[in-house]
């Protein structure tokens, strides 16, 4: 049933075993999760029958790259399903769940990934979203005949005429274009047929795309990332924006500032939403939630530990690190990216040393950690919503499936309890369920 009343978001987020680097050593994880299509046909149907939005699936066209006795301990990346491809599985399986994948803008063409996405779009009756990424690996370029990787501002500008070319191809039917007539032997109106004609700085494309326009208008389109370069890209063109911090505080300025900007770029506040990503344990007691996590983190090796660092500071390989020493001023990544925002909130923090510092990237990458029981999390899930730090949030659960299993069988009755959480699917395509407008094709904009 609909309702007038502000609703949160639920993504979950499915990082194979679990979002905690030492996920995989957990009894309640799948291990094999990253070549287990059963396994996601699980997800799927555990996170429609929590009624989540959206399944989010993270992505990387290359493995990690860095020490191999670090990374043989840590799965994650080193076997990987390819996102549309197990998402079509996962469509057959389920009604209503969405599905956010991560396509990269700077190692793939415009026209493939437009008609990728809108197969997706079809095949699941409207429920695709993209997860619009640039790439931060440098280890990405050498699969796709680079020899080196593109600068941070060619990548976003790339980006932005990537998104209005793949726009323009999924507008290249009218909605109603498709006739089927067999009366009068016409099947789509040729009126109604829009050649895109691109020339710009990075791309040629002529168009049009082979496919009727897909069943939402768009694909959701999600922006991840909090650089200025990123809240400008998630302004323009994002539906949703996944971001991580660890303060309520910061996810509050930053849902400000995108909210300011998105009103800016001529649109509505709510036609974004900003979702963190949350990283939760959740059991009958604290005290329970507390030893796992402890479990788990007593379970990071320390040479997973400083891969998993050297990641999240912008892929840098850092050699013989002692992990009880101070983090080394000279590897700060760059104020002004979303690697050195993290970093200097966590130092303000006193997570000083390099143990310490990869301890806190290790749950879910710099997204807030809950632990605690259901009406703890609840507690700490409504505040960042209520507070309007928050339209919704990514959940990071720190062992699959156990994790979400928990998540659904305790965490969402209780929010549903509350009032801020839906009991049934308002509508039938991601958008309707999100609240997000379908969007019109640029041709009917200008009729």
């Amino acid at each position: 049933m609909a309702t007038d009343k502000r609703m949160m978001k639920l993504a979950c987020h499915i990082h194979m075993t679990g979002h905690h680097v030492a996920a995989w050593l957990h009894p309640r994880s799948q291990k094999d999760a990253g070549s287990n299509v059963e396994h996601f046909l699980e997800m799927a149907k555990l996170a429609e029958r929590g009624k989540f939005d959206m399944i989010f699936l993270a992505d990387a066209p290359a493995t990690r790259r860095g020490n191999l006795d670090g990374l043989s301990r840590w799965p994650q990346y080193m076997a990987h399903f390819e996102p549309l491809t197990i998402y079509s599985a996962m469509a057959a399986v389920t009604k209503h769940v969405g599905f956010g994948a991560t396509a990269t803008t700077s190692y793939l063409e415009p026209y493939n990934l437009a008609r990728l996405f809108g197969s997706l779009d079809h095949i699941s009756h409207g429920r695709a979203a993209w997860n619009i990424v640039t790439t931060a690996n440098p280890a990405v370029a050498p699969n796709f005949g680079l020899e080196e990787h593109y600068s941070h501002a060619d990548r976003y500008r790339r980006a932005h005429e990537f998104v209005e070319i793949v726009k323009g191809l999924w507008d290249s039917y009218d909605d109603d274009a498709f006739v089927r007539d067999t009366e009068t032997g016409v099947y789509f109106d040729p009126k109604k047929l829009h050649q895109l004609n691109h020339k710009g700085e990075f791309f040629q494309v002529a168009g049009p795309l082979n496919m009727a326009r897909p069943p939402q208008g768009y694909p959701v389109l999600i922006q991840a990332g909090v650089s200025d370069d990123g809240r400008g890209l998630a302004a323009a063109v994002a539906d949703a924006v996944f971001i991580q911090t660890l303060k309520l505080s910061t996810a509050q300025g930053i849902y400000k500032d995108i909210k300011e900007r998105v009103v800016a770029a001529g649109r509505e506040a709510d036609d974004l939403k900003l979702m963190p990503g949350m990283a939760i344990i959740v059991a009958d007691t604290e005290d329970e939630a507390k030893r796992e996590y402890d479990w788990l983190q007593s379970k990071i090796h320390p040479l997973v530990g400083i891969e998993l660092l050297g990641s999240q500071l912008g892929y840098i390989e850092f050699g013989d690190l002692d992990v009880n020493q101070p983090f080394p001023a000279h590897l700060m990544p760059p104020e002004d990216t979303s690697h050195g925002k993290r970093v200097r909130e966590l130092m303000r923090d006193g997570h000083v040393t390099v143990r310490q510092m990869y301890e806190q990237f290790s749950g879910a990458r710099g997204s807030h950690v809950l632990f605690g029981t259901p009406k703890q999390i609840a507690d700490g899930l409504q505040e960042w919503f209520e507070s309007r730090g928050a339209d919704g949030f990514i959940i990071q659960p720190s062992v699959l499936p156990g994790g979400m299993e928990d998540f659904v069988d305790k965490v969402v009755p209780e929010l549903q309890r509350r009032g801020v959480f839906r009991k049934e699917y308002e509508g039938k395509t991601l958008r309707e369920n999100m609240g997000l407008k379908r969007p019109p094709s640029r041709y009917a904009k200008q009729a």
